[in-house]
């Protein structure tokens, strides 16, 4: 494919990298790059600037408030976004619940819940996962009974991203015993300020709660809430798990470590007098990278094409999601041997906004260590890469 731009792209570029540069805030740039993460105010804050700017939604119809872009101006957006650290929105609403409301929602709630979505008014969470239905979703367990009115849920879910900051969240409820469990799975809408919700915080491997599990008691839904028709849930995840997973390709994302990477190679001794990127091996692995980077955004081009002309992300998305997590923790071992033994020490205080102690090796190395423990979880979310290997085989070579 013609990876070049036309003049009318350039000038597009030049206005992304003009809007991010004067109106994403530099405070926030400043944390980003020292690894202090954003606090849920700031996301949403930036969230609304990208909104007034008509850009919070660069994948919705036009119709519901999206930018009506072609799938080129998209991944410059993406891409600049990237390169300067700007983080996209929170992907649980605007990138998953979104497109399956617009899809198979009434509407009422699309007039309900898409508004406040595209204006980060409220903040969703997922609940897919269980304590044993993980790559294998369809065997969930949790229910979801009718009673008049409304469903009575009982069950956990886990592995819930951010749920501690959620107003709402969707959920695959099961509506039917009787039947092949993917048949009788429903999408189901959730208050979670609803009484009978507990969450429970799981403390990950850098020392942040980022996850939780979520119980439900006796949790009443009014029917109105259900997404589509009785039963037919499992449908409407597939099409958000392969929209998830192209998201989680994360090509600007490596562009920017990427570049990082040369950075700090360039300024770290090697030990015989020269610095990293004087070393073989090392630039080797950095080379690796960065062919598999760039291969990774074309297979990404393609796909983006062939949703700008109405189709669907089938097993593509499942490829880039193998490569793009495997990608991502290459480089985190590549940060890692760049540290060295800076990343021993262990302070989790110094990445949290307010921390006046000193950084921890040069550039703030201890966070190397921190990112990899993080980005373990990457090849497992989304749907594990040994999943994702047999809808590759089923889907494309018929085995």
């Amino acid at each position: 494919m013609n990876a070049d731009f036309t003049a009318e792209e350039l000038q597009f570029e030049q206005e992304v990298r003009e809007f991010l540069q004067n109106d994403f805030p530099a405070d926030y740039r400043e944390k980003i790059d020292a690894g202090i993460r954003l606090s849920k105010e700031e996301l949403v804050h930036w969230q609304k600037i990208l909104y007034k700017k008509g850009w919070a939604a660069p994948n919705w119809p036009v119709e519901y408030g999206g930018t009506g872009w072609t799938a080129t101006q998209k991944h410059i957006f993406a891409t600049e976004m990237g390169l300067i650290g700007a983080p996209e929105p929170v992907p649980f609403g605007m990138k998953m619940v979104a497109p399956v409301i617009m899809a198979y929602g009434s509407d009422e709630q699309k007039q309900r819940f898409l508004p406040d979505i595209l204006e980060s008014n409220v903040w969703w969470c997922q609940g897919y996962s269980e304590p044993n239905s993980g790559s294998d979703l369809a065997s969930l367990k949790t229910s979801a009974v009718r009673d008049g009115d409304e469903y009575v849920v009982n069950g956990s879910k886990t592995w819930n991203t951010y749920g501690q900051y959620a107003d709402w969240i969707f959920c695959l409820v099961r509506t039917d015993n009787s039947v092949k469990k993917q048949e009788g799975i429903s999408f189901l809408l959730i208050d979670m300020k609803s009484p009978g919700i507990t969450l429970k915080p799981i403390v990950l491997l850098d020392g942040h709660a980022e996850v939780n599990e979520v119980f439900f008691d006796d949790v009443r839904v009014s029917a109105s809430n259900l997404i589509g028709e009785e039963n037919k849930g499992w449908t409407y995840a597939k099409v958000l798990l392969t929209h998830e997973r192209t998201n989680i390709s994360g090509v600007p994302r490596g562009k920017r470590r990427l570049a990082a990477l040369k950075r700090i190679a360039s300024n770290t001794d090697d030990g015989f007098g020269g610095n990293m990127m004087d070393n073989t091996a090392f630039k080797k692995k950095l080379a690796e990278a960065e062919i598999e980077l760039q291969a990774l955004e074309y297979s990404e081009l393609r796909t983006l094409a062939a949703l700008s002309v109405g189709k669907a992300p089938g097993p593509e998305s499942s490829i880039l999601k193998i490569v793009g997590t495997e990608l991502a923790q290459l480089m985190d071992e590549l940060f890692v041997d760049l540290a060295g033994y800076h990343c021993l020490p262990f302070v989790p205080e110094q990445f949290e906004d307010g921390f006046q102690g000193e950084s921890i090796g040069p550039g703030n190395s201890a966070a190397a260590a921190l990112t990899y423990f993080n980005n373990r979880k990457l090849s497992i979310f989304g749907g594990s890469n040994e999943i994702q290997r047999n809808i590759i085989s089923k889907a494309v070579l018929g085995l």
